[in-house]
């Protein structure tokens, strides 16, 4: 048998035989690459492991598999982990905090003391489902959304549907965050004659809001949720100076704090609650943040954290506004303030800066969505540049992930060539 075997070696192959040895060749070589991969595979198959001519088809499973692992990697290389505790931490708040704050005091007033209990209990409840949220992440690396979390679950069907809400109220998030942005400048401009050209045909409201959101439309460009955390520093500062505006009018008895709060008003309590509601809403943004941590298992301190601090702020600012204008305060409480006083003007210019620092993060989710289903060379080159954004990578990596991605391609047309030609040898002999 050994003679036999190195007389065949001694003889000179046909060119058939010739073309079936270079494919082999490259067979080999493309295998080596793939060595751990088909290694793991097949190390539960006994005639693999002993050499006896497996039959069962390895190849195009694995190549399929690699190419799909290397896809998925792609993609994840979309969200960088890089945001710390501290980023994490602020980007949470930012995005809790906000329009909620102006009308706590409102619902307190007119749902009673005792709704204070309400705004606390939605508050750990929504800190307790930010927790059930990063457990589900952490059960499989593969979720990356609420889309994700629903197809996993229900189907194909829990995918459209959780889609379809969370692109609603991200939506309608926006709008009101316009909405917001509209009025408060109204209110800001009171008296204000401005001069427009006479081509236009837009009123003065409309050109401020439209201002207005053409200043925060740059922030939307924004992918790097470290970075992000600047401008969501940026929304909590101005919720900061809305409560210091506050207590400084309380502090100095400005309006003297003499109003008593009912106890509790309980027709009034579903009109309320959805107030308190909306003052924690920000879960659509969650996964995105869980997945920009470096440490993703403390996304739960996180979220006690966050939650925390923005239920304590709101019970302090709904007691004090309502013990100050009592009946009389506005669902806007900066609106209820002296107009005349300029911590009065430093809390409205507040009011109108905290929409335009949120834009950027409640986008995110949709930009991301929207980047994950365009074509794969769209969004391949994309991706490439942004990871290549980071000034400590070499330039040349923007050209190596798509080499990478082509010389899937090649391997694939090879291998399955050299198989054909493998099988065409082993027939011969």
């Amino acid at each position: 048998m050994i003679m036999w075997k190195q007389k065949s070696i001694r003889k000179s192959p046909s060119p058939d035989q010739s073309d079936s040895l270079h494919h082999q060749n490259i067979q080999v070589a493309t295998e080596t690459v793939h060595g751990e991969k088909l290694d793991h595979r097949c190390a539960g198959c006994d005639a693999c492991v002993e050499n006896k001519g497996c039959k069962c088809d390895h190849s195009t499973q694995d190549l399929k598999s690699g190419a799909n692992e290397e896809e998925e990697e792609d993609v994840e290389d979309h969200t960088v982990a890089n945001s710390s505790f501290a980023h994490s931490a602020i980007n949470m708040i930012g995005m809790l905090i906000g329009l909620g704050q102006l009308s706590s005091p409102y619902a307190l007033e007119n749902g009673g003391w005792a709704s204070a209990f309400l705004l606390v209990g939605l508050g750990v409840i929504s800190a307790y489902t930010s927790h059930l949220l990063g457990k589900c992440l952490e059960k499989s690396p593969r979720l990356r959304s609420f889309a994700d979390i629903g197809q996993h679950a229900f189907g194909s069907r829990g995918r459209v549907l959780a889609s379809i809400f969370i692109d609603l109220e991200i939506f309608m998030t926006l709008v009101s965050y316009t909405i917001s942005l509209h009025d408060n400048l109204m209110t800001v401009f009171a008296g204000t004659q401005l001069r427009l050209p006479i081509w236009t045909e837009l009123s003065p409201a409309q050109l401020l809001t439209i201002t207005g959101v053409l200043i925060a439309l740059p922030s939307l460009w924004l992918r790097d949720l470290s970075s992000i955390s600047f401008l969501s520093f940026g929304g909590i500062l101005m919720s900061i100076i809305i409560f210091t505006s506050v207590a400084i009018t309380a502090i100095f008895q400005v309006v003297k704090a003499n109003h008593s709060i009912p106890v509790l008003h309980l027709r009034k309590i579903p009109a309320i609650s959805g107030i308190y509601i909306f003052s924690y809403s920000g879960h659509t943004v969650f996964p995105n943040l869980y997945k920009s941590m470096k440490d993703p298992s403390k996304f739960t301190k996180v979220s006690i954290v966050s939650f925390a601090s923005v239920t304590a702020l709101y019970t302090s600012l709904a007691f004090t506004g309502a013990k100050l204008f009592g009946p009389g305060v506005s669902s806007q409480i900066t609106l209820s303030m002296p107009r005349h006083l300029i911590i009065t003007k430093i809390a409205l210019w507040a009011t109108v800066i905290t929409p335009i620092t949120k834009y950027a993060l409640e986008y995110t989710p949709l930009s991301i969505q929207i980047e994950h289903n365009l074509p794969g060379s769209i969004n391949l080159i994309g991706s490439n540049i942004q990871a290549c954004a980071d000034p400590k990578r070499d330039p040349s990596c923007v050209w190596a992930a798509s080499r990478r991605r082509w010389d899937h391609i090649l391997f694939e047309a090879d291998h399955h060539k050299a198989e054909k030609s493998s099988l065409c040898l082993n027939k011969t002999i």
